[in-house]
């Protein structure tokens, strides 16, 4: 079996000299896929998303893209190999327009990025029509549309979303989701972190619950939702 697109490995760690958050926890992804990390409040889930990212400290483990060991590479060097990452919080400039949110999720490129600005707008389309308004003036779910289409500006080759429905309403949440599987089916890899469990799971080709920065089941979202103990300890029954 060939080796996923992105894993983070068997990874143990946590943040700076604090105690180990992850514990022996692997997360994967391929084209096309979504991968969904879901688990209760402190499960680490956040965590294993940050560490895949190399926002904290991996102390045993490892993080592979397309083959390539990027364990020891900063954040901003994951960047440059093709990781877009969207922070659950603080993920626009407010005070700049939509359209400048959007240019500069453009900044590692030295190409001509007018087409990929088209796509996102395509994709989104109230961001075109809202294109040279404040992105701080936005609704929580157009700002999340801001977020996600600049890190598409990067042309990454692999997209990350720290709980990308956080405090959106449920419409706002389905039609999120709805983007996100249009921007899968393209073949990018989508790996995210979800607090929304079973609509997640829901449309996850794959789906991870961490208990306690552990892996407690692994699956298909579908066998996710199917299995009796994940329904009750974490679906509500």
């Amino acid at each position: 079996m060939s080796e996923p697109f992105l894993i983070g490995e068997n990874m143990t760690g946590g943040y700076g000299k604090g105690p180990d958050i992850l514990h022996d926890c692997t997360i994967a992804v391929n084209p096309g896929e979504i991968a969904v990390i879901v688990g209760p409040n402190g499960a680490g889930k956040s965590t294993a998303m940050k560490a895949v990212f190399g926002m904290l400290t991996v102390r045993s483990g490892s993080v592979r893209l397309a083959g390539e060991d990027i364990t020891q590479l900063s954040p901003q060097d994951r960047v440059v190999k093709g990781m877009g990452f969207v922070p659950q919080t603080s993920n626009i400039f407010a005070s700049m327009t939509v359209e400048e949110n959007l240019e500069m999720g453009a900044f590692i490129r030295t190409d001509d990025f007018s087409e990929t600005l088209e796509q996102v707008y395509h994709l989104f389309p109230i961001l075109k029509d809202k294109r040279n308004q404040a992105a701080g003036e936005l609704s929580g779910g157009q700002r999340q549309q801001v977020a996600v289409g600049r890190a598409l500006m990067t042309k990454p080759k692999v997209l990350m979303l720290d709980e990308p429905t956080a405090g959106v309403s449920p419409i706002v949440m389905d039609e999120l989701f709805d983007r996100i599987i249009e921007v899968a089916r393209t073949g990018l890899p989508i790996l995210m972190v979800e607090q929304n469990a079973k609509q997640a799971l829901e449309i996850a080709d794959k789906g991870y619950v961490l208990v306690q920065g552990r892996n407690a089941y692994t699956g298909t979202g579908q066998d996710l939702l199917a299995d009796p103990g994940v329904r009750k300890s974490f679906l509500g029954g």
